[in-house]
């Protein structure tokens, strides 16, 4: 009788210590970053005209310049003109005042730091790999197609330095070739060969 309660005893015990277990590692589970958020005003203290902003705004048409922004999630380049010309400045918390007092900034462009969005269009990102070299019709990453130029238009130039960046990130040393591909009025990389050789 005592060798059975003592089993018993010790399967519980085993048995709590694996739910314990279950639940730290349920604990260290992956969870999103909070979509990026912020909201700017037009007079100091966060008074006056407020416009929410929760993705990248190329061109705000604001008629007055800004005095506060409150930071609800991320970090937010603020920037003068349209299309993030013009002197930016980056904000990572609330901030009461900015710049000069009564005066405020011009802020027409604004755009979270560091933050891809869940979206766009979806890729697979299927290849044909050879000896030296590996193409990519339609380059992908974690599901969803390569914007051809994550800041500002969409260049040549931009395109090829985010070839670069993919074909560096799919082990390669470097990318060869490229193209952009409009879908829906956005540009995205296409036909990009990755290789280890070649200039």
């Amino acid at each position: 009788m005592f060798t059975k309660s003592l089993a018993l005893l010790a399967g519980g015990v085993l048995a709590s210590s694996l739910i314990t277990v279950v639940v730290a590692q349920s604990d260290k589970m992956y969870r999103p970053e909070p979509a990026p958020e912020a909201i700017i005003y037009r007079d100091m203290g966060y008074q006056g005209p407020a416009v929410n902003v929760s993705q990248p705004q190329p061109d705000l048409g604001l008629a007055w310049r800004v005095n506060a922004v409150r930071v609800v999630s991320g970090e937010w380049q603020l920037c003068e003109g349209t299309n993030y010309r013009g002197r930016c400045r980056t904000v990572n918390r609330d901030t009461a005042m900015l710049g000069n007092p009564f005066r405020g900034v011009p802020v027409q462009s604004m755009r979270p730091v560091g933050y891809t969005a869940p979206g766009g269009e979806p890729g697979d990102n299927m290849s044909l790999r050879g000896m030296a070299a590996e193409f990519y019709p339609k380059p992908a990453l974690r599901g969803y197609r390569v914007p051809a130029c994550e800041t500002g238009s969409a260049t040549a130039a931009c395109a090829a330095r985010t070839a670069q960046q993919f074909c560096s990130s799919m082990g390669w040393r470097r990318s060869t070739r490229q193209s952009m591909e409009s879908v829906r009025g956005t540009a995205y990389l296409a036909d990009v060969l990755c290789s280890n050789t070649g200039t």
